[in-house]
């Protein structure tokens, strides 16, 4: 869908994709939380013969009336506090706002909740999986032995509320137990994947100083298995706020001379114990990608996180105990974090550790079905690549306990929203999210109730005052504006690590419009109440005057079959003058002849805006990425200003430094 104003699709003239039945609105939890939320706390009540007004209502609600919203979901999804809150938002201002001070609770207790449910004791609440594809089962009962074993141990190495404690893992269930033990203390945890090397490892770790480091000697990834005991000893060498390492087998490798056995600080039996600490007790640090420095240590505390992802998986996923909830992600991703969050549902998540494309594109389809799947998170990307590969999910697997497809990562295209209602089911919700690792949760995305259109994200979450603002922070309807979000939620971040001052934090989010989270992505909010997310607004084409997102570019681009792949830059010239190439990596057997430039161009102009045909077409080996697997837009644009690598991007942020040598020679070449 085109950025421009005046070529938005009319909304009274669009039928959706996809409309819920009567019998899904009225059984959604949202709509039976609405009802109650009206007849306890003055919610508007739900309507039945009009969902989109009725959700509409209780959204306008939410951000009118944040206060008795935010008490509504505590009360809703009876969140204990051992010690009573004096007030729900005792400060609004951000950034800094307070949310609910004097309570106390703990993260770890929540998620394990269902453990003391003698009829759910037994049932999983971790399935796991492989390459090997050989599930494995965790039962609730299992989690919490496991994780009060873990969590007496640490207590005996000497972790503290407040301590950090660090995971090199890949998606297994050792990592959600070492991360619901470190809350459990108190602690702090953060993690990154073992496909990061050792320099982007440490860029991470050494910023908060962990005392204790879970890790594998190794992983498996596309049919091999990748060692990492190298990598491990360097972390070893280079942390020096380690007190312990713990070593996890997963290669069956022994443990390195003064490194603990997994098994032996999770085989006790004891009582568990749950640290209370205050709402805003730090819970995890996240990492921004860092492709143009250090990555930002982004915290988030233990009562933010608890109340948005009981909001995020309750209310708009729909999670509850009958639910297996798979998303593809690594440890280094916020959606691993998210995922573990559907245990606050009540849902038995399921881990998948190995390619998404491994032994073929359609793996992950696979995996649904062993596991009976019912909500499954994947990328764009993959529903793209998987669109381009021809697969057939829908023929090939039974999917018939799938319910929910949802993507993130990137916008979900509108020929993604088509392949998935044609070739994975026709009655499906496809729930396109959209939000960030700065939040660990969603601005938009998916709500049950109400209809899918094609491009779009279904509403603006509850609870988040989501606009789009002109540069002169007017609202526009219908228009691009830059996304903002003009009241708190509790997931934002309390700080920043090492950011004493605040001002890191205070220029990542509101230098450009003061006490408004201004998030850097372009977005439209159309006047039937959906949302277009267009991209980057900091690696934004304006082409005369018309602002256009890259991932429109890319849509339409990679809709062809001889692109795999592309990136599209505009670089300010220093004589005032605009370029903008197209960097396209072909796919298998594609040649980049004078026909294909003519067809690019000719997509660009009749499906976008002839304002953003390219001025060049330029193939290259590959699009560089970051490690989760977002393009590096703002790095490559630095390097074709002639910025030195060593200035424009941090190696260590990047999938494939190599493929940056291409742009900063081209950069050399145009002089």
């Amino acid at each position: 869908m085109s950025t421009t104003p005046e070529s938005t699709a009319d909304p009274a003239t669009e039928r959706p994709l996809w409309q819920p039945g009567p019998d899904r609105v009225s059984g959604a939890q949202v709509t039976r939380f609405q009802a109650w939320a009206a007849g306890h706390h003055g919610a508007p009540a739900p309507d039945t013969a009009d969902p989109v007004a009725g959700y509409q209502a209780l959204h306008a609600w939410s951000v009118r009336e944040p206060e008795t919203f935010w008490r509504s979901v505590v009360e809703w999804f009876d969140v204990r506090f051992s010690t009573p809150y004096e007030t729900v938002l005792a400060d609004a201002s951000m950034p800094g706002a307070k949310w609910f001070p004097g309570a106390t609770l703990n993260y770890a207790e929540h998620a394990l909740r269902p453990a003391g449910d003698a009829a759910r004791a037994d049932e999983p609440a971790l399935l796991h999986l492989d390459e090997r594809h050989e599930i494995g089962a965790t039962s609730w009962a299992g989690l919490r032995r496991q994780v009060a074993s873990l969590a007496h141990e640490l207590r005996a190495l000497g972790v503290r509320p407040g301590d950090r404690v660090s995971g090199y893992l890949p998606n297994v269930p050792q990592a959600v137990v070492a991360l619901l033990a470190t809350a459990a203390v108190g602690g702090v945890w953060t993690s990154c994947a073992p496909d990061f090397g050792s320099r982007s490892v440490l860029d991470r770790f050494q910023q908060v100083e962990p005392v204790v480091l879970f890790t594998v000697d190794g992983y498996r990834y596309g049919g091999k298995e990748h060692d990492r005991t190298g990598v491990v000893a360097e972390l070893r060498a280079e942390l020096p706020s380690l007190r312990a390492v713990v070593h996890i087998p997963l290669l069956g490798t022994p443990a390195p001379e003064g490194a603990l056995e997994w098994e032996s600080l999770v085989s006790g039996d004891p009582e568990p114990v749950y640290e209370q600490v205050p709402f805003d007790h730090p819970l995890w640090v996240l990492y921004s990608s860092g492709t143009t420095g250090l990555p930002k240590a982004i915290v988030q505390s233990q009562g933010g996180i608890l109340l948005e992802h009981l909001k995020q998986t309750g209310l708009h996923m729909d999670l509850g105990p009958r639910d297996r909830f798979f998303w593809y992600t690594s440890t280094g991703w916020m959606m691993w974090n998210f995922l573990v969050g559907g245990l606050l549902a009540g849902s038995t998540i399921v881990l998948y550790d190995g390619s998404p494309g491994f032994p073929d594109t359609g793996a992950q389809w696979g995996v649904a079905e062993r596991t009976g799947t019912t909500v499954f998170g994947t990328s764009a990307a993959y529903v793209i690549a998987c669109r381009k590969a021809g697969v057939r999910p829908g023929q090939d697997h039974d999917l018939s306990a799938v319910t929910c497809v949802a993507t993130t990562g990137s916008p979900l295209p509108p020929d993604g929203f088509r392949w998935i209602h044609d070739e994975v089911k026709e009655d499906l919700w496809i729930a396109s999210v959209s939000g960030g690792t700065d939040v660990c949760s969603c601005f938009a995305g998916g709500v049950p109730t109400l209809p899918v259109y094609i491009g779009e994200l279904q509403a603006p979450c509850l609870g988040t005052d989501l606009q789009a603002w002109d540069p002169y922070g007017k609202p526009v309807t219908d228009e691009v504006g830059e996304l903002v979000v003009t009241n708190p939620m509790p997931s934002m971040p309390v700080h920043f690590w090492n950011d004493p001052d605040g001002s890191r934090y205070h220029d990542s989010y509101f230098e450009m419009f003061p006490g408004v989270w201004r998030h850097g992505d372009w977005i439209t909010l159309t006047s039937r109440g959906t949302v277009v997310i267009h991209g980057r607004s900091d690696s934004t084409l304006n082409r005369q005057g018309v602002r256009m997102g890259s991932a429109d570019i890319y849509e339409a681009v990679e809709r062809l079959p001889e692109i795999r792949e592309s990136l599209v830059i505009g670089v300010e010239e220093p004589d005032g003058g605009y370029w903008m190439p197209l960097f396209v990596q072909l796919a298998e057997g594609a040649v980049l002849d004078d026909a294909l430039r003519d067809k690019v161009r000719r997509t660009i102009r009749e499906q976008l805006s002839p304002r953003h045909v390219p001025d060049e077409i330029i193939p290259v080996p590959g699009i560089p990425h970051t490690l989760t697997g977002k393009r590096i837009e703002v790095p490559v644009k630095k390097l074709l200003q002639g910025t030195p690598m060593d200035r424009a991007v941090n190696p260590g942020s990047v999938d494939n430094v190599e493929l940056l040598r291409f742009y900063e020679e081209l950069a050399r070449t145009r002089g």
